[in-house]
């Protein structure tokens, strides 16, 4: 047997006006004082609650004082320090070019997701106790559309320490989520706070009203076909537009009703049909209880025999008499609890009721995500309820929603931002035939966070904090920072350099998801890119030995058209220097030009590290490889001498691996030194892989090991995320790559030295700010240098990353450059694992052609079956190629993913005896 509702001990008492009249709170729309003192503690009481300009009256002052003792209570209890009062010293910060993760309600509610945040976004979670902490201002531009102030709030770090600070100025808010309510007091203020700001918000009161109405959130979830509702039967006066019409739900039986008197006979003839109705199984009781967002959280549920008719008819009758528009008295089903055997008895056990919590997030790509799954055991003999109960170990509903809002105006979501980026299902288990089974109860917001945030409040009670997999709130955090990061950058005037080929084409539809005003330069007047931008500048580019004057005949076109430019910044090669220049005219964030000019040419890289020793230990120079530039024959017999062969033979300036080569002698380096040298000598031969630099080249030592990439996003010299994936073992005695796994099947101390070897090497050049893409290799003597590419990660590793993490490097990249720190988890979780093999249209012409075109590639894609990257736009076979395109699959491990590829290319026809995509994934296992 199973309740949600809170039960007070009259709970078996005669419905009566009391019944009616209980909040949960004022975060739920209660009024009056709080309950008198009971917490226990040795905490300072002298603390400055009070806001600076919004005196609070008594009653308000009292509800302030309640909750700063409350959030006192639960730090103690979790073993975690008191609050320290550092309002006397207002922080200054930088308003409005900060992540501000705002939270209105009760600290016992949110506690889980506060202290998680303190980890992932130190000092930017903060707690307001009160809604005079909190102002709305008019936002200039967006016409009624509000910014939130914060002006204190008690802000969260690692550790779980916690500061009650003054903000002077206030910071304005990148992501708001508050307890909201109906009735006086405190939740209708944090109401009329939510409603139409200018930044993200992850409730109103418009979508709570929908989603915690039982009755709609019944209906929903019971037409998605997958998930089980109990048996119901809804009498709805005058009931909103959702609930009109449509196709009957599977055991739902809803009756609409012109008035809320007169109606015996009809609720009679309903409920009687009910009770006898096969759709109740062996449920031997009924509940009744009103439904809609007035009703939340009062005791207003009574159980009964499903055989007392009268008793049930007389209840509804009496709540059709207190019901308001859009509200609905439900009859329905109490689920049969399990009875579970006692071991060696033939005697069954107990009834045991089950009450199962689920914590659903919105994750990238407006997808959800079971977060953590909790459970509370009872006696089969009365109802749980949330607060009663221990929680214990133990996604469709979400998605539903989610197809629900898509539907809704900005007006029915209560403001262009708003969205439901969490939601709490409560499930009963009972026994359907001779199998458990979940049956859905309805949806909540912080209950089933709070139920969460208890059950890992008792495994950390011993020691402080969780790791980040055990956190239910995590991926919320995670949400928050990624919808806080559109927020800062929406609108911001960027300054593009290079379009770049076919495989960029993310960048322009990312552009306009995110907001972003982009001014493009370029050299090619008809590139589709002219007609997505705000402004198109048409100049020449490529010649790089002028680009020291070409920044400045850049900078001053840009002053010309009068650009008020946020940042610049380029994910293109060629352009990378030409950038940090013009940065340099413009006095916008950038790397020094310097440092990217190190960066860009391969064998200065190396060279500037083999020379970088000293603290702190490890070195740079422990990572770098000897080598040798090369730009004459002489040259030649010079690296022959100077570098141990085998090596590697590979252009200063280029790109996607065109022109390397393993060479194992000297006739093998002059004989491929003549070969480039007449083949690939400027940006017509081969564009878009650096030839605009020249075709210098240069001679390594070959390295043995497993090659990885290491993305790297830096700001201010700090890591602030990493991701690691594999690379399969190359078609020597080209470097062209094959395959590739995501995250890294390394260990995790493998991993954390990729990372340090990468971080240390961008550090080691001047690297400091921005999105770096690192190839390594990890030999038996540690991580060695391949090369520095000083932007973004190509081929199919933004589309990765973002899939897997949720992290996008070109939003971060692009943040990084208006000098905003990008709002970044500190520990990316990923979703699951990708395993993808390049197909080159030197080795499947035929099948590109036919079993694996484009059209059937794209059409797998959509069905979900494989994540294509389309790199190239043509099927045009050269001796010098690029990847055409990369094939992948996903799956929730390596091993699963791997095998998946590998039936499908061996179906495509893309797996062959030139291609072998089994020898290519066998890194991976």
């Amino acid at each position: 047997m199973l309740s949600l509702d809170p039960l007070g001990p009259e709970c078996d008492s005669p419905l009566g006006s009391k019944d009616l009249e209980e909040e949960e709170g004022p975060w739920g729309g209660g009024s009056g004082l709080p309950p008198p003192g009971c917490f226990h503690g040795s905490w300072r009481h002298d603390v400055a609650l009070d806001c600076k300009g919004s005196p609070e009256g008594a009653e308000a002052r009292a509800w302030t004082v309640y909750y700063y003792s409350l959030l006192q209570s639960c730090l103690q209890q979790a073993g975690l320090p008191e609050t320290q009062d550092r309002s006397q010293v207002p922080r200054t910060g930088c308003p409005g070019a900060e992540v501000t993760l705002c939270i209105l309600g009760s600290p016992s509610t949110f506690l889980s997701l506060l202290l998680e945040g303190g980890v992932q976004s130190p000092g930017n979670m903060l707690l307001c106790l009160s809604p005079a902490w909190l102002t709305k201002v008019p936002a200039p531009g967006q016409p009624g559309e509000a910014a939130l102030l914060v002006s204190k709030a008690v802000s969260f770090h690692p550790g779980g320490l916690t500061f009650l600070d003054d903000f002077v100025p206030p910071r304005r808010a990148t992501y708001f989520l508050a307890g909201l309510g109906l009735g006086p007091g405190r939740g209708r203020e944090a109401a009329e706070l939510a409603r139409d700001l200018t930044c993200p918000t992850g409730a109103s009161a418009e979508l709570a009203r929908l989603l915690e109405d039982r009755l709609l959130t019944r209906r929903l979830l019971a037409r998605q076909g997958d998930v089980a509702v109990p048996a119901t039967l809804a009498f709805t006066y005058k009931p909103p537009a959702l609930l009109r019409g449509g196709d009957a739900s599977p055991g739902l039986r809803l009756v609409e009703l012109n008035g809320k008197e007169g109606q015996e006979t009809l609720v009679k003839e309903e409920v009687g049909a009910f009770l006898h109705s096969e759709a109740l199984g062996d449920a031997l009781q009924v509940a009744t209880k009103p439904s809609g967002w007035r009703w939340r959280g009062r005791q207003a549920m009574r159980l009964y025999p499903r055989a007392e008719l009268g008793p049930v008819v007389d209840t509804v009758l009496a709540l059709l008499e207190k019901l308001e528009e859009e509200e609905s008295v439900l009859v329905e089903a109490v689920c049969p609890p399990a009875q579970l055997p006692f071991p060696g008895s033939p005697l069954p056990g107990p009834e045991l009721a089950l009450r199962i919590c689920a914590v659903v997030c919105r994750t990238q790509g407006d997808r959800p995500l079971l977060s953590k799954v909790v459970c509370s055991v009872g006696r089969g003999d009365r109802p749980l309820r949330h607060q009663s109960s221990l929680p214990r170990t133990l996604e469709a509903a979400l998605a539903a929603v989610l197809t629900l809002e898509a539907g809704l105006s900005a007006e029915q979501r209560g403001g262009r931002q708003v969205r439901t980026d969490f939601l709490g299902v409560d499930f009963a288990l009972t026994v359907a035939g001779r199998a458990l089974t979940p049956v859905a109860l309805e949806l909540n917001g912080g209950l089933c966070l709070e139920a969460c945030g208890a059950l890992e409040g008792l495994w950390a009670a011993p020691r402080p904090g969780l790791a980040a997999e055990e956190a239910a709130a995590a991926p919320l955090v995670e949400t928050m920072l990624r919808r806080s990061a559109r927020c800062l950058m929406e609108g911001k005037q960027l300054l593009l350099l290079g379009a770049g080929g076919f495989s960029k084409k993310f960048v322009w539809e990312a552009a306009l998801d995110y907001g972003l005003k982009l001014h493009l330069v370029d050299s090619d007047p008809n590139h589709f890119a002219s007609q997505l931008v705000q402004t198109f500048i048409h100049f020449d580019i490529t010649e790089h030995q002028r680009d020291e004057e070409n920044a400045r005949v850049l900078a001053e076109l840009v002053r010309a058209r009068g650009l008020q430019l946020d940042g610049c910044f380029s994910y293109w090669d060629d352009c990378l220097v030409l950038t940090a220049l013009l940065c340099q005219e413009l006095g916008l964030p950038c790397n020094p030009p310097a440092a990217m000019h190190l960066a860009k040419q391969k064998s200065r890289t190396q060279l500037h590290l083999l020379c970088h020793h000293g603290p702190p230990w490890p070195a740079p120079s422990l990572y770098a490889v000897p080598c040798c530039p090369l730009e004459s024959e002489a040259d030649v017999d010079r690296a022959v001498r100077q570098v141990p062969l085998p090596g590697v033979m590979k252009l200063e300036f280029g790109a996607g691996a065109v022109g390397v080569r393993l060479v194992e002698d000297a006739s093998q380096c002059h004989e491929h030194f003549s070969r480039i040298t007449r083949d690939l000598q400027g940006e017509a031969d081969h564009p878009g892989i650096g030839l605009g630099w020249g075709n210098a080249m240069l001679l390594m030592e070959f390295i043995e090991g497993t090659e990885h990439d290491v993305d790297l996003v830096l700001f201010g010299g700090r890591l602030l995320a990493a991701f690691v994936s594999d690379n399969g073992p190359t078609r020597l005695p080209g470097f062209t790559e094959t395959a590739a796994c995501m995250p890294t099947g390394l260990a995790p101390e493998q991993e954390a030295q990729l990372v340090q070897a990468a971080f240390r090497c961008c550090l080691g050049c001047g690297l400091l700010d921005g999105v770096f893409n690192v190839e390594l290799k990890l030999t038996r003597a540690g991580p060695r240098l391949i090369e520095i590419n000083p932007r973004m990660g190509g081929f199919y590793l933004r589309d990765w990353i973002l899939e897997l993490y949720g992290v996008d490097l070109l939003l971060a990249a692009a943040m990084v450059a208006c000098g905003l720190r990008p709002a970044l988890p500190a520990h990316p979780r990923a979703r699951g694992h990708l395993v993808g093999v390049m197909c080159l249209v030197s080795q499947h012409l035929q099948v590109l052609r036919s079993t694996a075109s484009r059209e059937t590639l794209q059409a797998l894609h959509d069905q979900g079956l494989l994540r294509l990257n389309l790199l190239e736009e043509t099927l045009v076979p050269g001796e010098y190629e690029e990847p055409y395109c990369s094939v992948a699959c996903a799956g929730p491990s390596p091993a699963e993913a791997r095998l998946r590829l590998l039936g499908l290319c061996q179906g495509l026809g893309i797996d062959g005896p030139h291609y072998p995509v089994a020898y290519f994934l066998s890194h991976f296992k």
